[in-house]
């Protein structure tokens, strides 16, 4: 099955488990019509749905969830739903239906209200239905049919925020006076069958093996493609949590070999503590634990038992580690101390996840250092930040934007907090990169961690702590991908090169692989990292786009003709840019052009940032440039109120601008503005110069942004 249907359906297996509804379910032949549908389920024990999808301009969007017998007149829906006005009924176009449920037409179940995020459906099911013992109901594919109880049907739309409205349309059709009847007509001749509306973002006759959306036009639906069919992602059956295959865990591994060579210049070891904390410890710190509260997962039985006391799963490592700080600090001579954990920490997001960018589940790594003074634990966080911005520049081509978090925005708890701040193109938004805190004193009065200073009085330690996700392989994807698939930066790729001999001629086909892997021995031997597909099920179009889908940074082709003249074609995975050369100068060749795609890569995400980064001194100019997908840095007073005045108003004015009432608060794309950091690298701010938004003195050039 199109592999569409494949992640639409895993998404509803995953909330079915999460949810604990049995999954029953049957496949069956392609069923667009209740007809097909009634024909195609058989002996299934269910009541079949018919799903009718109604707009009105003014009142909204309505999906009918019916017994397959029901006949619905959009004439009469006002009525059932009991409103005022009569309203102008329409079936909403298949682009609509894409865009608010993110199923076809044909394949569409209530079921698809967990796609709604923003709320903008109401769902109205059979009263009928909602007495049968099972309804029966697509998986968001019409190849299959679920089978569910109208209890758990109503479990799983609550689930994702929707009230069901319950109708009696029985009922209502009894009161309703029957139509006088009317001449008959003369029969029309039968219309050619329109062809089915193109999805939104999707590919004209696009091969469904490859990328079927674009980039431009369905980002969400282009990334979560990229990430599943490059081989990166696979879902899970708890929502929010994700199968790192070996593809996307290589990209972690060349990420923790970066930085963990660079963190033990420093003097950083490397250590592990348990992910389980106490209550009590938990809330030791008022600030931080209030900034992680809604996010903590706990657990609360042991077999069929209630445990005493319920234990978090580490949200961050602060409260766990710094108890044994305590034991181990007793003089000067203890410090500095710096530990570094390679983990996994749970925070169980409210919000919708997104692969890598938001997740209840995530790896990453947590230092945690001690210092004899306020001086040292600057240095070390400025140096930690340094490290985060070449893991970013260096390795994964995406430019960040170094800077401190506002008083609003920095770590809970902490005395301040840096960071480094990417751009998505793509969205127009923002992301956080990883942050380097310093704690300040705060974690150290908490947790009585004390030491005796050089003339022997009691001192308390600064102490920083900074951590970096797997959020970043998310952000290199969304940069540097295109609609072909992955494109991986060379110095991450896993592998680097891929040869394919071209099979156009048996007497030569033997030589041409010998010549092949000849030349995997040299590149090999001069460091890169490369394979030979000398498969001989796959022809090599097919070949071709696999390996331009997985994002392979350089492709070596050599056909017979290539062979005679001792050459080979070198193909550029991000500009398809191609050369030909002869066999002697490829080590050379292929490292030179390794080296020059990953500057050119970044070059170009930094002229794409560049582009969208605008100074902005008046407000009136300010949400029209979010809008527009720009990062704006303002002159800004730097109070915390007013950075939330700032929020709420841009919010307000960008809902007004699109005809919006609000917006669903699990939504990860706000179009609030956000302060992103008030940059390390500030232009001049003469003295008096006004804040954008308030007219007082400005403080600084703050970042601000639509963010992730």
């Amino acid at each position: 099955s199109p592999p569409d249907n494949n992640m639409a359906e895993e998404k509803v297996k995953a909330a079915f488990a999460e949810l604990a509804i049995e999954w029953k379910c049957k496949e069956h032949a392609i069923a667009p019509t209740v007809e097909d549908g009634i024909k195609e389920i058989g002996d299934l024990d269910c009541c079949f749905a018919k799903n009718l999808f109604f707009s009105d301009k003014k009142l909204g969007k309505f999906l009918f969830t019916v017994h397959a017998k029901r006949k619905v007149d959009p004439k009469k829906i006002s009525g059932f739903l009991g409103l005022s006005s009569v309203g102008n009924f329409r079936f909403a176009t298949a682009e609509v239906l894409q865009e608010l449920l993110g199923v076809q037409q044909g394949s569409v179940s209530p079921l698809a209200v967990m796609n709604d995020t923003t709320g903008a459906v109401t769902l109205c099911i059979d009263k009928e239905l909602m007495q049968a013992n099972y309804v029966g109901v697509h998986p968001l594919r019409n190849d299959m049919t679920n089978q569910i109880s109208p209890d758990d049907l109503t479990k799983f739309v609550s689930h994702f925020k929707h009230d069901a409205k319950v109708i009696d349309f029985g009922a209502a059709a009894a009161d309703t006076p029957p139509e006088a009847p009317k001449a008959p007509k003369a029969p029309k001749e039968p219309k050619a069958a329109a062809p089915p509306p193109k999805a939104v973002g999707k590919k004209a006759g696009a091969d469904e093996k490859g990328i079927t959306y674009t980039k431009a036009d369905n980002f969400p639906k282009w990334y979560e493609q990229v990430i599943v069919k490059a081989e990166m992602i696979e879902f899970y059956d708890i929502s929010g949590c994700y199968i790192l295959r070996p593809w996307s865990y290589s990209l972690w591994e060349a990420i923790q070999s970066y930085l963990d060579g660079r963190i033990k210049t420093l003097g950083v070891q490397n250590c592990y503590f348990p992910m389980f904390v106490s209550e009590a410890r938990l809330n030791a710190e008022k600030d931080h634990v209030e900034g992680f509260a809604p996010e903590v997962a706990w657990v609360t039985k042991s077999g069929d038992g209630e445990l005493q006391e319920p234990i978090a799963i580490r949200p961050t490592s602060e409260t766990i580690m710094y108890p044994a700080f305590a034991g181990w600090i007793r003089s000067h001579r203890d410090l500095p101390l710096k530990l570094n954990q390679w983990n996994n920490v749970v925070r169980w997001e409210f919000k919708h996840p997104t692969p890598f960018l938001r997740t209840r589940e995530f790896l990453w790594q947590e230092g945690h250092t001690a210092h004899s003074s306020c001086k040292e634990a600057d240095a070390e966080v400025l140096q930690i930040l340094t490290f985060y911005a070449g893991v970013y520049e260096e390795l994964l081509a995406v430019p960040v934007i170094k800077g401190k978090k506002t008083e609003k925005e920095k770590f809970a708890g902490g005395f301040y907090t840096t960071t480094v701040e990417a751009y998505i193109p793509g969205t127009g938004r923002a992301i956080q990169g990883a942050t380097s805190h310093n704690l300040g004193q705060n974690f150290g009065k908490m947790f009585k961690i004390e030491y005796e200073d050089s003339e022997g009085k009691k001192a308390i330690p600064w102490q920083n702590s900074w951590g970096l996700t797997t959020r970043t392989i998310g952000v290199m994807v969304m940069v540097h991908s295109d609609d072909q698939g992955l494109v991986l930066p060379p110095r991450v790729a896993p592998l680097q090169v891929v040869i394919v001999p071209i099979n156009l001629n048996k007497d030569l086909y033997t030589a041409q692989k010998e010549q092949c892997y000849l030349m995997q021995e040299a590149l090999e031997a001069a460091g890169v990292r490369v394979k030979v597909d000398d498969r001989d099920n796959y022809n090599p179009g097919w070949k071709y786009n696999y390996w331009e889908m997985k994002g392979i940074p350089l492709r070596i082709e050599l056909g017979p003709k290539d062979f005679e003249k001792k050459s080979v074609r070198i193909v550029r995975r991000d500009t398809n840019e191609k050369m030909d050369i002869s066999w002697e100068i490829v080590p050379q060749q292929v490292a030179l052009t390794l080296v020059k795609m990953q500057h050119e890569m970044l070059a170009k995400a930094t002229k794409e940032r560049n582009d969208n980064l605008v100074q902005v001194t008046k407000w009136e100019e300010f949400v029209p440039a979010l809008a527009l997908g720009k990062l704006c840095l303002t002159p800004f007073c730097d109070e915390m109120e007013e950075e939330e005045e700032v929020k709420k108003r841009s919010k307000a004015e960008a809902l007004a601008a699109a005809g919006e009432e609000g917006e669903d608060e699990r939504c990860a794309t706000s179009v609030a503005a956000k302060t992103l950091c008030i940059p390390y690298d500030q232009p001049p701010l003469p003295e008096g110069t006004p804040c954008f938004a308030t007219g007082k003195p400005a403080k600084a050039w703050v970042l601000w942004g639509r963010s992730y």
